[in-house]
């Protein structure tokens, strides 16, 4: 099947159709027009694969698609013309010029923490530059999966567009197959697999990864404004997005009012119970709940204020840890633990619980969690989080946070809250992110005008409007100079004195 649909693409790009402005325009008007029509299927597969929000799911994800194909579609005569540029005038007379051409068939493997953004948002892209498009959607999120195999051949070209569902399997035949252009989103353990699979038939990837991207805070900010930021940044989608301030950098004295507001501030967005929220989301399968479960800290307890809910710690502990049953819900049988507070000389390396640490396996629900004094040996310091937990390290300055980062491989963010000069420039000249924000998260992944992509382990390439556009193309020189009159007659053998004198001169 996979084989067939592969031959298909190349017929349809092979016969030329793909190449017409006419039919990219066609085809990203109906990307549009089936975004809009089936707004709420997206909505309603979506939180069945995550329990994602209604609101999240069409600002980040459909508003986002729609946004870009009609962003794309608006500039394609501009891209595509020929962009003439000066050639030497020894050469002349002599014209060269540019022009965008598709790469062929291209094949997009997407992720499951945003299923649509991350399969339709390159998509658009592709088309643009006029590429036939396969798309592998993740598995992960069967529902959103089947829905995009089920909504892209009635809308899209089927001959030239076309959805492969599927788990590794599938994902390794179509890795097998000389693709003129690889794209994939995901952890960096695939994107090695990807890497290598392409480099069999030199094949060129774009790598959207991750890494733990940090955020610095002093005192020179609002530090409601930073926390609400922060808070928005991290517990979107609970946690998982590739771009979310895996940890905060802060300063001591900062840290302790920093970690208290970003408390108050998921209180402010999602209740005095989030669980309960409907604007907060679930953890995507039961492994990565465990995964999570295991990054939190082993001995630690909330602090107890007055007025303030009390705030349960659940997870798996070490053996010693008090274990203490507790009911989730009612008329449910599982338990969860609620870790003790220790002698403070036995502190766990995570740090101090601030706030959240509930959890619920049956639903997959880890609470937003903010812990504070985190050590840089600490487990959570060790992988990128991709859940709704947020350590806060304490630094001395941001020298000492630019030291930190650069000792760690290149993330695929950066957050600097800071008003001063010194610092922010620091940190756009002495670290090194895919993107650099500051004052505010996420805000990278929202226009079409900037190029979006990772660095070093956080990924290779970028796309979002011409970025993506020159992504999926093959940008060619062409060059010409009229056969008359030959000038190059001044430099072809044999040699004299004259024409050497000529060429030493040029």
């Amino acid at each position: 099947m996979i084989p067939e649909s592969f031959t298909q693409l190349q017929r349809a790009y092979a016969s030329g159709r793909t190449r017409s402005l006419a039919w990219r325009r066609a085809q990203l008007d109906a990307l549009r027009r089936m975004i809009a029509e089936h707004c709420q299927d997206f909505i309603t597969a979506e939180a069945a694969d995550l329990g994602k929000p209604a609101a999240e799911t069409v600002l980040m994800e459909l508003n986002l698609i729609a946004a870009e194909a009609r962003f794309v579609r608006n500039h394609l005569e501009r891209w595509t013309r020929r962009h003439y540029q000066p050639m030497p005038w020894s050469l002349q007379p002599a014209q060269g010029w540019t022009i965008a051409e598709p790469k062929g068939v291209v094949l997009i493997i997407a992720p499951w923490n945003y299923p649509v953004l991350l399969a339709l948002e390159p998509l658009a892209d592709a088309i643009a530059a006029g590429n036939a498009v396969c798309v592998k959607p993740s598995e992960l999120a069967p529902n959103t999966s089947k829905l995009l195999a089920e909504l892209v051949p009635q809308y899209l070209d089927q001959e030239a567009v076309t959805v492969v569902e599927g788990g590794p399997r599938e994902t390794g035949i179509l890795l097998d197959s000389p693709f003129d252009h690889i794209f994939y989103t995901g952890g960096e353990r695939v994107g090695k697999i990807v890497m290598t699979a392409a480099a069999k038939h030199l094949t060129p990837v774009t790598l959207e990864l991750g890494g733990k991207s940090p955020c610095f805070v002093d005192d020179t900010v609002d530090l409601n404004v930073a926390a609400r930021r922060i808070a928005w940044g991290k517990f979107s989608n609970a946690g998982q997005t590739c771009v979310a301030p895996d940890y905060v950098l802060a300063t001591a004295d900062v840290a302790e009012a920093l970690a208290r507001r970003i408390a108050v501030a998921v209180t402010e967005f999602y209740g005095e119970d989030p669980e309960t929220s409907k604007d907060y989301g679930r953890i995507v399968n039961d492994r990565h709940f465990e995964r999570l479960l295991n990054l939190l800290p082993v001995g630690t307890a909330p602090p107890q204020e007055p007025g303030s809910p009390l705030i349960k710690a659940a997870s798996a502990v070490g053996a010693a840890a008090e274990m203490v049953g507790r009911r989730i819900n009612a008329g449910l049988d599982a338990l969860i633990s609620r870790k003790t507070q220790q002698n403070s000389d036995t502190m766990d390396p995570a740090g101090r619980l601030v706030c959240g640490g509930v959890v619920n396996r049956e639903t997959r629900y880890i609470a937003p969690t903010v812990l504070l004094g985190t050590q840089p040996d600490a487990p959570v310091m060790q992988e990128e989080i991709f859940g709704p937990i947020l350590p806060i390290l304490v630094v001395e300055d941001a020298d000492a946070a630019i030291r930190f980062i650069n000792s760690r491989p290149r993330p695929l963010a950066a957050y600097v809250f800071s008003n001063r000069r010194s610092v922010r420039l620091a940190f756009e000249r002495r670290t090194s992110s895919g993107s650099l924000g500051y004052s505010l998260t996420l805000a990278q992944l929202l226009s079409s005008r900037l190029p979006f992509g990772g660095i070093g382990a956080s990924g290779m390439g970028a796309y979002h409007g011409r970025a993506g556009f020159e992504t999926f193309s093959h940008i060619k020189t062409v060059v010409a100079k009229p056969v008359w009159p030959d000038t190059l007659r001044l430099i072809y053998p044999p040699m004299n004195q004259l024409k050497s004198k000529l060429i030493k001169l040029l």
